[in-house]
């Protein structure tokens, strides 16, 4: 078999396959009477059309021989970029991944002016067209016992695969385990990288766990944010994705000096690790923020707005957005007057309309209420349609309202009068109260950024009636 002339001049660009995630690129070769050469590695190049960072720490190459020497199919749990430095090779790729794509195989040759990227759990193998074949790849983890021990392995010769190798098996040369590996009918599939929920037992982090049912679990207790140690607590490239529903939430108490170091400590300080791990292990980074890192003075916050808080916990939530800023691969949710299961103002307020009392609830503070639930389905639309990284406002939809609107509406709906709701300003409801921290007048988020994503918030009256009538299950 001759030799394929190397295409040269040809522009670098990227094609799909039937296998999710799995990326032809089309390499930009220049040659002349002394050679070739070419940009084989070029990061800002290749991720501006579409190759994941996929943030490589190692550099193999495999050498082959002789045409015909053919390499099993393997799936390790880490991606991929090869390419050839010299000769030819037939490629293929089966999917032994989890899921609906599981089994889907693709073909194509290689030589010296394409590459392709490998995700993790894509089974891969080659036949090398040529002598003297170099393969060489990139790979964004270094082998260990603990990842050898996830390896996922797939019969060369699998009926079901069906791959067309251009020189019989019996003519090539492999090895003797590359001869025994399973069938596709028998081989288990390689589960997806793990999900982390912190904070996973408040209000938010339980709702999180329904979407994310098979997520790993911690929190304070068994995952201090604050601890540099959990950097290398553990192997972070298994992970995929970090939920992080911790925070210090007592904004009154932020205000006294024991407060503060702790919402500092919490909402800020402890972030860096999680941005660290983020940015060196390509974890996805999901990170919950506060319409109160604004001042409140303007009726329809952007995600754009420049920072204004007006007490601790605000400037503490604004400086954890700035530190989750820095990780690459991070979306920043937020919300505002959250309701889920746990105490909460939905809760009280019903408990006083059982009691028969008429309170005094302020009216001059105008957002929207944000059930859990909503927001924990919000979460999972935006990792799951892998839509651009960054900060998406979240509450419910509708119209804005006060809390005194908020508490009317809880009477009326549990069967009480509305009318015995008594509406009072921010200020005279506080007038002689010491320790309060200021409170934004205006907190309702503009929306328009995550429903062009296609998600569509929950009206929050329509999520209200429901939480009163059975979806509040702690306490219906």
């Amino acid at each position: 078999m001759g030799k394929s002339p190397i295409e040269f001049g040809k522009q670098l660009t990227s094609h799909t396959t039937p296998i999710p995630g799995l990326i032809v690129y089309h390499l930009p070769v220049h040659g002349d009477s002394r050679g070739w050469f070419k940009e084989n590695w070029q990061h800002e190049k290749m991720t501006s059309i579409g190759l994941p960072d996929l943030g490589p720490v190692q550099n193999n190459i495999s050498f082959n021989e002789q045409r015909g020497v053919t390499r099993g199919i393997h799936a390790e749990p880490w991606d991929k970029y090869i390419s050839i430095a010299t000769g030819r090779i037939f490629g293929a790729w089966v999917d032994l991944r989890e899921g609906d794509s599981f089994g889907t195989v693709f073909t194509t040759e290689l030589d010296p002016s394409k590459a392709i990227f490998v995700p993790r759990g894509v089974g891969n193998s080659y036949q090398a067209l040529e002598d003297n074949t170099a393969y060489t790849y990139l790979v964004n983890e270094h082998w260990s016992a603990e990842a050898q021990s996830q390896y996922t392995f797939l019969n060369l010769a699998d009926k079901t695969a069906n791959i067309q190798w251009p020189i019989p098996l019996d003519q090539a040369e492999l090895s003797e385990k590359d001869k025994l590996h399973a069938s596709l009918d028998d081989v288990v599939p390689m589960k997806p990288k793990k999900t982390l929920i912190v904070g996973a037992y408040g209000q938010l982090g339980r709702a999180l766990q329904l979407e994310f049912p098979d997520a790993e679990c911690v929190d304070r207790d068994t995952f201090d944010l604050s601890d540099p140690a959990i950097i290398i607590a553990r192997n972070w490239r298994q992970y995929g994705l970090i939920l992080n529903a911790a925070a210090y939430t007592a904004v009154d108490l932020a205000e006294t000096d024991d407060g503060r170091k702790d919402a500092w400590e919490s909402n800020a300080s402890a972030l860096t690790n999680l941005a660290h791990i983020s940015n060196n292990f390509g974890v996805t980074l999901v990170h919950i923020s506060s319409d109160y890192v604004f001042d409140g003075t303007i009726a329809n916050h952007l995600e754009t707005e420049r920072f204004s808080p007006l007490g601790v916990y605000g400037q503490t939530k604004a400086a954890g957005d700035l530190v989750i800023t820095s990780s690459k691969r991070s979306y920043i949710v937020r919300t505002s007057w959250v309701i889920g299961d746990g105490n909460n103002f939905v809760r009280t307020m019903r408990s006083l309309a059982e009691k028969g009392v008429k309170p005094s609830v302020v009216n001059d503070q105008i957002g929207r209420l944000t059930f859990t639930s909503d927001l924990a389905r919000a979460v999972k639309h935006l990792v799951d349609t892998d839509v651009e990284y960054g900060t998406y406002n979240l509450t419910g939809g509708g119209p804005s309202a006060s809390w005194a609107d908020v508490a009317a509406d809880v009477y009326e709906l549990t069967g009480h009068d509305r009318n015995d709701v008594m509406g009072v300003t921010t200020a005279d409801y506080y007038a002689g109260k010491t320790g309060i921290a200021p409170r934004p007048l205006q907190s309702t988020l503009n929306l328009d950024k995550i429903k062009a994503t296609g998600f569509v918030p929950t009206d929050w009256r329509e999520a209200l009636q429901e939480y009163l009538s059975g979806g509040d299950k702690e306490n219906s």
